[in-house]
């Protein structure tokens, strides 16, 4: 029996329908929705802005009379309290909609709060990827397509690469197993890609990580 999952419209969790026969699943997982909250939301640095705000606004209402006017203080604060706990719900929302999986022939990403998006990103489509480890635990792995691949950046974030609109990279965000993940999508991509070999020799040394907190090229072979 088909285990049952959120989205019962999917023929297996986090894909559009059944894979093919010779393809199968090697990795699958979601944001840590924590993480993206923080990360791909900005809510610790908008919380500190707001706090800072919220500290001036008293500052200068104590300024104005001897008796405190709560009133705006309060105002402000609901406000704020408001905005950021609508932020944390989709945080919690995009990440629990979301599932990433790497099969040996592609990366299918699964994402959408309100409308749900799938996009199949083939093996020999994908030209270069980085990852960046978090010492929190969590990893962010950026794919590079071929430049006539390319998906609109609203239609991706928060999925997508921080700061890369030109040329938006698909990106799993805020996965907890992200060391996994990338060793899993090495392997895969060099089997999907064994033509290069012969073009590329050193294309299974392109790769390198550092130990901490860094942003490193996964496949540097194109």
């Amino acid at each position: 029996m088909r285990a049952s999952h959120e989205h019962e419209f999917e023929a297996a969790l986090g894909l559009p329908e059944v894979l093919p026969e010779g393809e199968e699943i090697l990795w699958q997982g979601s944001p840590n929705w924590r993480s993206l909250g923080v990360e791909a939301f900005h809510l610790r640095s908008l919380a500190i802005y707001f706090g800072l705000m919220l500290l001036l606004q008293m500052s200068y209402l104590s300024g104005l009379s001897d008796e405190w006017n709560l009133k705006p203080i309060v105002l402000t604060g609901s406000m704020v309290a408001i905005t950021l706990g609508a932020l944390w719900a989709w945080a919690y929302m995009s990440a629990k909609a979301s599932m990433y999986t790497i099969t040996n022939k592609r990366v299918v990403m699964r994402v959408g709060v309100v409308f749900s998006l799938t996009f199949n990103l083939p093996l020999k489509q994908i030209v270069g990827a980085h990852e960046l480890h978090r010492s929190g635990g969590t990893s962010d792995l950026s794919l590079t397509l071929k430049k006539e691949d390319r998906i609109g950046w609203l239609h991706l974030w928060p999925h997508s690469r921080p700061w890369v609109l030109n040329q938006p990279e698909p990106t799993l965000r805020c996965i907890t197993n992200g060391v996994n993940c990338a060793e899993v999508l090495k392997s895969a991509w060099l089997e999907a890609n064994q033509h290069l070999e012969v073009l590329l020799p050193n294309a299974s040394q392109s790769y390198a990580r550092e130990p901490n907190n860094s942003v490193n090229g996964l496949l540097q072979a194109l």
